[in-house]
């Protein structure tokens, strides 16, 4: 019935971070073409002004050379544009994808769709912490990744260690609440990524398959990269299973393999998917 669900999520994967980064890039290019465009048109007007355009130069004259210079600054103003306009057509595709995702997931775990909000752009809140993915030096799901500490707002690890302590003690309802606050609170926190996929075990031993698979989905949409992407890809592909969507879990188990080729979670996917008979 919703056998588009992991393909959508897949499509989707490589874009948060870069069109963020691309964008500011290009804006900072396109103020120093600007500034460029200027300096070259002042100079101009005081070689005219001084005469100095009238001497010929290896190349041509000042003027000349100016002017070819002028054109190639023209051109490549054209193409920064050009490759702007990609760029925000492939934000606009990707968000319209999650918003369809998110709408898809709400289906299918009997939500009412008409509460559901706008879909925030590509590259936007939750593309701050891109990259990052995790907050500790080593992650506690088996990664094996390390990564620098990033700068939090005052008391973010605090509320974060205090939700992973009561998930440790097996208040598994009161741990999925405290990260949930804990998302809501420091959005786009570079402790996100781990908050949600640990979010997905608490609801997961709950019972609460679907809002599980949706916080997986939330922790490797947000960071497709990051130290946690593994896991919250693998543990999607297998409440996919849970919840009786095979196709899409198999799709979704698969590409564990292909994006994260030799880990263990990749392992534990081809596992998964002899459990569910994949093709």
């Amino acid at each position: 019935m919703r056998r588009l669900i992991a393909v959508l999520v897949l499509a989707l994967l490589p874009l948060p971070a870069v069109a963020q980064d691309r964008a500011q890039t290009l804006a900072d290019i396109r103020a120093e073409l600007k500034t460029l465009t200027s300096d070259i048109n002042s100079l101009k007007s005081e070689l005219k002004a001084t005469g100095a355009s009238n001497p010929n130069v290896a190349g041509g004259s000042a003027l000349q050379r100016m002017d070819a210079i002028e054109a190639a600054l023209s051109e490549l103003t054209s193409k920064t544009e050009e490759l702007q306009n990609r760029i925000n057509r492939v934000v606009t595709d990707g968000t319209n994808r999650i918003g369809d995702l998110e709408f898809r997931v709400t289906e299918l775990e009997g939500g009412d769709v008409s509460k559901l909000g706008d879909t925030a752009p590509l590259g936007g809140a939750a593309a701050s912490g891109s990259g990052s993915g995790a907050a500790t030096a080593a992650t506690s799901t088996g990664t094996g990744a390390t990564e620098a500490a990033p700068d939090l707002a005052v008391n973010e690890k605090a509320d974060f260690d205090r939700a992973k302590g009561v998930l440790g003690q097996g208040d598994f309802r009161a741990a999925a609440d405290q990260f949930k606050t804990f998302t809501e609170t420091y959005p786009g926190s570079p402790l996100s990524a781990e908050a949600l996929l640990l979010r997905g075990d608490a609801l997961t031993q709950l019972g609460d398959i679907p809002n599980a698979a949706r916080s997986y989905l939330e922790s490797f949409s947000g960071t497709p990269n990051g130290s946690f992407a593994p896991d919250a890809l693998l543990r999607l592909g297998q409440s996919l299973g849970t919840l009786g969507q095979t196709p899409e879990a198999c799709v979704t188990l698969k590409e564990v393999g292909v994006r994260f080729p030799g880990s263990d979670q990749a392992a534990q996917a081809t596992t998964s998917m002899q459990g569910l008979a994949c093709q």
